[in-house]
């Protein structure tokens, strides 16, 4: 690609950031995608965007895929694309958006694991009084309570966190989307506990709710290592993640309820198609419980 072409990448990256709000995480996914695109058009001794038409895309995710790369990671790819040649549109570089009808080839859906209730209950009702005990178990009681992501547990501030004993929090998702979601019993007095604690190891005028050891904001790595370090000790037997309790909030509420769409609103999925895999999850759970429960749902050895 010629120097013209670069800086609509520039261009665009930029808008997503400044205009959009994209959070660091989800631009190093798009600049990454489109690093890829521009390799592909190297290759192909293309310079300018208007020469790039659908083939050229088929043959980028053909080629990918080939190589690997799974289902959702080609539709992100190609979501990028869409929205990247969408952004060449408005601004007249381009006449067509050459990804727009492009679909990506199919792969199986890994389900995400689950723990059962009792293994949650084991996890997450931990003993002891020392300050930073008391803090974890108000992130573990509040993680499955209300099924946060991490990133949304971590930027929780105190005001957040005293607003929370009245039974809602109000967090920040996916593309700065604020949403309400109820707080359990047991999750409200974690926090109160933790909050009468928490000058213990905050420093003066820290605004975070959670905080380490250095009095500041608690780092994403250091709630990882703490989950862990806790299932250890709590005999939790599998990998045990701050996705794993959303993944098993999602499961348990859907179990219980039936309502997909409650489910859709209290996790912040924004398509509900993302909500349905856990519809498969709970399958799975009503096919072991058949298994194990009717009479007639294994052959009898003779």
């Amino acid at each position: 690609m010629n120097d013209s072409a670069m800086k609509w990448i520039d261009s665009f990256l930029a808008k997503l950031r400044n205009e959009r709000n994209y959070s660091p995480h989800t631009l190093k996914s798009y600049t990454r995608d489109i690093q890829s695109l521009t390799a592909f058009c190297d290759k192909q001794n293309i310079t300018r965007w208007t020469d790039v038409d659908d083939q050229h895309i088929r043959s980028l995710i053909s080629k990918r895929h080939r190589q690997g790369l799974g289902g959702a990671s080609l539709q992100r790819m190609l979501s990028t694309f869409r929205s990247f040649f969408k952004y060449l549109l408005i601004e007249n570089i381009v006449k067509n958006n050459p990804a727009q009808n492009i679909q990506a080839p199919k792969t199986s859906r890994k389900l995400p694991s689950t723990l059962d209730v009792d293994s949650v209950a084991r996890l997450i009702e931990i003993k002891g009084d020392e300050v930073e005990t008391v803090r974890d178990r108000a992130m573990l009681e509040l993680f499955y309570s209300s099924g946060l992501r991490l990133s949304e547990l971590s930027s929780l501030d105190i005001n957040d966190g005293k607003s929370s004993l009245s039974g809602t929090i109000r967090v920040k998702g996916k593309g700065d989307k604020d949403r309400d979601i109820p707080v359990g019993k047991k999750a409200c007095a974690a926090i109160n506990a933790w909050l009468k604690r928490r000058a213990e190891l905050a420093n003066e005028n820290e605004q975070a709710l959670f905080v380490g050891k250095q009095g500041k904001r608690i780092h994403n790595s250091v709630i990882q290592k703490r989950l862990k370090y806790w299932a250890q000790k709590q005999g939790i037997d599998m990998n045990v993640f701050p996705h794993l309790l959303r993944h098993s909030f999602a499961s348990h509420m859907l179990e219980s309820s039936g309502d997909l769409r409650a489910v859709q609103e209290l996790l912040g999925h924004a398509d509900i198609s993302t909500t349905q895999i856990y519809t498969h999850l709970d399958f799975q759970h009503l096919a072991k419980v058949y298994d194990a429960a009717h009479p007639r749902a294994k052959l009898t050895k003779k």
